[in-house]
């Protein structure tokens, strides 16, 4: 039987001998391939830290020690020695194994990560809590006691929270391991003058002796002289293993590598030294993202998290990677139009934060490199960018994804809407986004930027209208803007010719309602982005029972008045549908708006995302969870056209998987 299939927990692999822990890597390296060529999901980054995750758990005991993820798109290995293999097989649904660590699937998991940066900070916040609380490890005062490790890896480490962390890593005066998981790419390759200097780091380091030059370190590194008490403790092979002039040593960290990351008796000699350190240090470990699979290895962007793929070898063609296709996409769309605005405008220039593929972004680097920004894993420095080049007179554009834009609201408070500069927002991955589950739902963009004065709020329903949008933005020089649109494919449900963006003013998308004296409806659905088109298709399901008016909203802020009043004065009651979170949301802003005008708002129906998390899915599934398919949109209209004989949509919460068995002491969830 397979060592994977057996293993019940790290326990195992800490009695496994190191040929059987080679096999065990290929096995886990087997079984990630399998899955994500089945199902998708995020393959290259996972491939390439298996020897270091199962050296990790050989070294350390995680069931009562800390560990820490940054970046949790590369947890897989992890979660398979852990216990859970079983949940492999619906990788990314309900029912199985979330794409990130997360609590609820085990104790293992200490943190739903999805957002980069966070690790280091999180993880000096446990290892000061477990000092406090007298359970931090010290090898004087308690050598049972807990330790922590925080792993960081695809170019994370040049976040903003990264470099606050490990300011305040460097003054622990306690054990504390910063895993490096260098791999030479973000999600593409990696941007900025930290990705520079840790080129030349794995180019020119060599493994020098540590005494050559240590009397002359340690005069000028913060700390010297902890710095001399560690090397006395530490072994022979750290020693030679200490980066000189390491970046890292002016925040206090001692600095080891950078060690090959897929040399298992290396990597294991090198944790066991750094286990027992009693100050903070970082271990640099050189990884190659996609490892054990050519074809990821030489495309780790593309391989990042592919969809569905099947991979074929002939010796007439080679090696050949079909992937599962689909429709057309809204970042496809994106990238097409933003790139066609820059050709039109001179003055057009498009920022993304290492999401160059991820936004569409990338074509437009490719046809206008002077004009396009990629700044790494710093969406605050990508807005304070965008703001500086808008005081300039530039049209900046900010492709981001609605999950991470939270990382940049101070800035876009501060510097864009507070400034009355022109900085435009396009808003990729908003609403449900499906298997990368609650920690990459867009739900709260509306939300948070509709507080800020002058700012104009979009949504786009298909291309044509996500093209209209791009031209309204291009032009709008009063404040900030924004458009958000799904991870999902752009529809051809609308055929008419999409008219230009008027601010405030929604579009009718039901011409027999032109003139609403003549044809008053039964009830007008109001919908703020792509649930529109769903909204059509329900509509058609009701033909006989009810006269359905169906608008695209376009606009959150300012919201269309006129149509408001000229609605509820004539008792239609009115249902709003938004990919979105009720709270703060689109429905919310109508109802606001009509208090506003002293109208009568109980006919006004709200329908959105539920005030709860929805777990990994596919977005299909999650849109009939939280009843925004046809069905549940179908269910709403009939609701809000007779309360009092119908139900509305409720949104239960299905199943979670049962927490798998683990192993060791369980990680207290205080």
């Amino acid at each position: 039987m397979a060592l994977l299939e057996q293993l019940t927990g790290p326990d195992d692999v800490r009695d496994y001998t190191l040929e059987q822990l080679e096999e065990l890597a290929a096995e886990i390296r087997g079984a990630i391939i399998d899955q994500v060529s089945q199902t998708g999901g995020h393959l290259a980054p996972n491939l390439g830290v298996v020897e270091l995750t199962i050296a990790m758990h050989r070294v350390f005991d995680f069931g009562f020690d800390r560990l820490l993820f940054d970046v949790g798109h590369q947890c897989y290995p992890h979660k398979l020695l852990t216990g859970r293999l079983p949940l492999l097989s619906k990788l990314r649904t309900r029912q199985g194994m979330s794409g990130f660590p997360e609590p609820s699937e085990s104790p293992y998991d200490l943190f739903s990560v999805g957002h980069a940066g966070t690790g280091i900070s999180t993880a000096v916040g446990m290892a000061r809590g477990d000092s406090l609380n007298a359970e931090g490890y010290d090898p004087k005062t308690n050598p049972g006691g807990r330790r922590v490790v925080s792993i960081i890896g695809d170019a994370s480490i040049v976040n903003g929270v990264a470099m606050e962390g490990l300011n305040g890593a460097g003054v622990l005066n306690r054990q504390f391991l910063v895993v490096l998981n260098d791999n030479g790419m973000s999600i593409s390759k990696p941007q900025g003058a930290m990705a520079q200097y840790f080129d030349r780091v794995r180019v020119s380091h060599t493994y020098g002796d540590f005494k050559k030059g240590a009397k002359e370190l340690l005069k000028h590194v913060p700390g010297g002289g902890m710095l001399r008490e560690a090397y006395h403790r530490m072994g022979e092979m750290t020693k030679a293993a200490i980066a000189e002039d390491s970046w890292f040593e002016k925040f206090g960290l001692l600095t080891v590598g950078p060690i090959d990351g897929h040399d298992l008796p290396t990597l294991i000699e090198f944790l066991t030294e750094a286990r027992d350190m009693d100050r903070p240090m970082v271990l640099h470990v050189k990884t190659i993202k996609g490892k054990g699979l050519d074809i990821a290895e030489q495309d780790a962007t593309r391989f990042h998290s592919p969809k569905a793929f099947k991979v074929q070898r002939t010796e007439q063609l080679g090696c050949r990677v079909e992937m599962k296709s689909g429709g057309r996409s809204f970042t496809s769309a994106f990238g097409d139009a933003i790139t066609e605005v820059m050709d039109r405008d001179a003055k057009v220039v498009v920022a993304t934060a290492a999401m160059a593929d991820g936004t569409g972004v990338a074509r437009a680097i490719d046809k206008h490199p002077a004009r396009s920004f990629d700044t790494g894993i710093c969406e605050s420095h990508a807005m304070d960018m965008m703001a500086g080049m808008a005081k300039t007179g530039l049209k900046p554009f900010f492709a981001v994804y609605s999950t991470f834009l939270q990382r940049a609201f101070d800035q876009a408070f501060q510097e864009v809407a507070l400034q009355g500069l022109p900085v435009r927002l396009c808003l990729d991955r908003a609403g449900l986004v499906g298997g990368d589950g609650a920690v990459h739902h867009g739900f709260c963009d509306v939300s948070i930027l509709r507080t800020l004065p002058n700012a104009v709020l979009m949504a786009a329903i298909d291309e044509p209208s996500l093209r209209a949008s791009l031209e309204f933005m291009r032009t709008w020089d009063d404040g900030l803007s924004s458009v958000r649109y799904p991870r999902d494919d752009v529809s051809e449900r609308v055929t008419d010719p999409c008219p230009p963006f008027e601010p405030g003013k929604a579009r009718l998308l039901t011409e027999e309602h032109a003139d609403l004296d003549a044809n008053a409806p039964d009830v007008a659905v109001l919908a703020f982005g792509t649930p529109a088109i769903d909204a059509l298709s329900a509509r058609d399901t009701l033909a006989g029972d009810y006269n359905v008016a169906v608008y695209d909203a376009r606009f959150a802020k300012p919201i269309d008045t006129a149509l408001i009043r000229s609605l509820l004065n004539r008792n239609v009651p009115v249902l709003t549908l938004e990919d979105h979170t009720t709270i703060g949301g689109f429905g919310t802003a109508v109802i606001e708006a009509a208090q506003e005008l002293g109208l009568d708002t109980s006919r006004v129906v709200r329908h959105g995302l539920p005030d709860r998390w929805v777990a990994q899915d596919s977005r299909a599934l999650q849109l009939a969870e939280v009843g925004l398919d046809t069905g549940g949109i179908a269910r709403m209209i009939r609701y809000a056209a007779d309360p009092e004989r119908n139900q509305p949509f409720v949104a239960t919460e299905t199943e979670t998987p049962t927490e798998p068995a683990t192993r060791g002491r369980a990680v207290p969830s205080s």
